[in-house]
């Protein structure tokens, strides 16, 4: 494979960096697909390749085999040394533990909806306010992994918009930790109409608590709401188990 001379490199590698913060991604959100990203910037895909090793050795991205590129949080990794590194082992050995972590949101996005209420400044507000138009749009696209994004950046919108580091940082190793252990349920989520549409209810109510300012009515209605994605990939985690037992029976 002929590697890019330095100078179309370090310039791919600017196109990259310009093409993320245009699409607004953020830390632990998956880029697309190599051949839908080698298209968008008009390179060939050894190109991209080499440009996206670099940004990997570089910090800006990681990868997991078979699973895409993302996005690494580019400040202090806190959240990974911290919160990400244990408990993913923790979720690698048992899967259940993946429910240990939506309870664990269950009360911290309480937290994060309340401050969100009091703190948020009108920037943190028209950024909330756009990451749930995001939600919508994206669905529209009948997308079911750029929707399950969209998702998780509106919640990481709203432990922005509380101003609190430590909620923050927590959030941003829950989703990562979440991306892998559930993204296909939370796919399956956003794949079907009736569950959709409760979830924009629930993020809708979440949005309009935050921006005027009811902080008891945010933290209620973020509580309700993970409660509802808690039951419900629960209920579709089980019946892949009940599908898969079905398949294993003599014919």
């Amino acid at each position: 494979m002929a590697l890019a001379s330095p100078r179309v490199a370090d310039s791919l590698i600017s196109r990259l960096k310009a093409f993320i913060e245009e699409s607004r991604l953020e830390a632990g959100m998956r880029l697309p697909a190599e051949r839908q990203l080698a298209q968008a910037l008009g390179v060939s895909r050894s190109s991209l390749r080499e440009a996206l090793q670099k940004l990997v050795s570089a910090g800006w991205l990681f990868s997991r085999p078979g699973g895409g590129t993302f996005l690494r949080e580019r400040h202090a990794l806190w959240s990974e040394t911290q919160i990400v590194a244990p408990l993913r082992e923790l979720v690698t050995e048992d899967p259940d533990y993946r429910y240990d972590i939506l309870e664990a949101r269950h009360s911290i996005e309480g937290s994060t909806a309340w401050y969100a209420a009091l703190r948020a400044t009108q920037s943190d507000k028209d950024q909330l306010q756009y990451a749930f138009d995001a939600t919508l749009m994206l669905n529209e696209s009948e997308n079911p992994d750029l929707a399950a994004q969209a998702d998780a950046r509106f919640h990481l919108a709203i432990a922005a918009a509380s101003h609190n580091v430590v909620l923050l940082q927590t959030m941003r190793g829950f989703f990562e930790l979440l991306q892998s252990s559930v993204m296909q349920s939370r796919q399956r989520m956003y794949s079907q109409q009736a569950i959709f549409s409760r979830l924009n209810d629930q993020h809708r109510s979440l949005l309009h608590a935050i921006l005027e300012g009811d902080a008891e009515r945010a933290r209620q209605s973020a509580m309700e709401h993970i409660g509802f994605v808690h039951s419900t990939i629960k209920t579709l985690h089980e019946d892949e188990a009940r599908q898969a037992r079905i398949t294993r029976l003599p014919s």
